[in-house]
């Protein structure tokens, strides 16, 4: 059965789903690609007329099948995950042009009431080689606490914003922790160890638009994400069904499209990340998330000519460093794939990045995806 609860609080909606059967486990995937031209007679089909005309593209195992040899072909080969210990980051990087130094919020996370937490902590460092490359090695994060090796616990995946790192993260993998959870932060691509320089991620970006050889907005560190669930299901101390994703907004993303293509991700929790990109190109709603990595959009401005960021330019970026962001691999074709596991989706109410109008689309499928999963305590 699932649960669906909906509420207003300090200016912020929750929409929850928690279905409450078991996971699916992965199955095999046929990797035939393809981008889906949604282009009928020079026109684009908007969302609306997907909707009209049938509803999503594709079912999920298709769409996710398409989306992992969409990850598959931006990779020169496939190597065997190896994982090699780090030492703790004692200066972290921080992309912002004001690094953050305290966060009321963070620090005030609930942990459970345990005196000498800090006693208690076990903290590991590694590095993940998920593909050839410097952006291959993915930094880990774990907390947990110290105590029978033999018990397997349930873990939560946290991933940072953007600009940010794990680092930043250790007061809510500390409070995880203290709960019972091993807990688990990495940097995205481009960020924190993975970046060398305070504009690593715009360059990235903008690198990505001249070349077209990487996805470094997303769907990079997703295969990062399902190369970490290999990992994460084959450890002694972690309950393989029970893995969970969440992060805040690129981590938020990070989480939705992770927990989309892996179904090892048993829940998942995006916080201020889903969001219709496709909606907010019909509805003139770009402006807040371009802002967000504008260089980008603005090499592109330049490249092809135009005097200000328009619709095109905007459609034009997505398609090149996302491939299918705003068309197949949109929110109203991912978020119902998700089902039936648990899933959470957190925005603000008043979010121009993530404008919960542009969700009203993908919640209608999700609602019907879970309904067909006989969750029948959704709501």
């Amino acid at each position: 059965p699932t649960t669906i609860t909906r509420h207003l609080l300090s200016s912020t909606r929750h929409v929850c789903c928690i279905p409450r059967v078991p996971p699916h486990l992965p199955t095999p995937y046929k990797y035939q690609f393809q981008i889906v031209n949604s282009s009928i007679a020079g026109s684009r089909v908007t969302e609306t007329e997907m909707e009209v005309n049938g509803g999503a593209v594709s079912d999920p195992e298709t769409i996710r099948s398409q989306f992992l040899q969409l990850l598959r072909t931006r990779r020169d080969a496939q190597l065997p995950l190896t994982v090699e210990p780090a030492k703790p980051v004692v200066k972290p990087l921080f992309q912002d042009v004001t690094p953050p130094t305290f966060s009321e919020a963070m620090e005030s996370c609930p942990k459970a009431n345990i005196g000498n937490l800090k006693e208690l902590l076990k903290e590991e460092n590694l590095y993940l080689h998920t593909e050839a490359g410097d952006q291959g090695k993915l930094p880990v994060l774990i907390l947990s606490t110290k105590g029978n090796n033999q018990e397997k616990r349930p873990a939560v995946v946290f991933l940072h914003s953007t600009h940010k790192c794990k680092e930043w993260l250790r007061p809510l993998l500390e409070a995880y922790a203290s709960r019972g959870y091993v807990a688990i932060g990495v940097d995205s691509r481009y960020h924190g160890e993975r970046a060398s320089s305070l504009t690593t991620y715009r360059d990235a970006l903008v690198s990505s638009w001249k070349n077209g050889d990487t996805m470094p907005f997303i769907f990079d560190t997703v295969w990062d994400l399902i190369k970490l669930a290999d990992y994460l299901t084959g450890r002694d101390d972690i309950d393989p069904t029970k893995i969970g994703i969440t992060g805040e907004s690129l981590g938020g993303m990070h989480a939705w499209f992770a927990a989309f293509a892996d179904t090892r991700y048993a829940v998942a929790a995006p916080i201020i990340g889903v969001q219709g990109f496709r909606w907010a190109i019909d509805n003139d709603k770009w402006q807040a998330r371009v802002d967000s990595i504008k260089a980008v959009f603005e090499e592109a401005r330049t490249h092809l000519g135009k005097n200000e960021i328009d619709k095109e330019v905007v459609e034009k970026v997505w398609d090149r460093i996302a491939p299918g962001l705003a068309s197949q691999f949109d929110a109203p074709n991912t978020v119902p794939a998700i089902a039936p596991r648990p899933l959470l989706i957190v925005n603000g109410a008043e979010d121009p990045r993530c404008p919960l109008e542009g969700l009203e689309i993908p919640k209608t499928r999700a609602y019907k995806a879970y309904g067909e999963a006989h969750s029948d305590k959704f709501k």
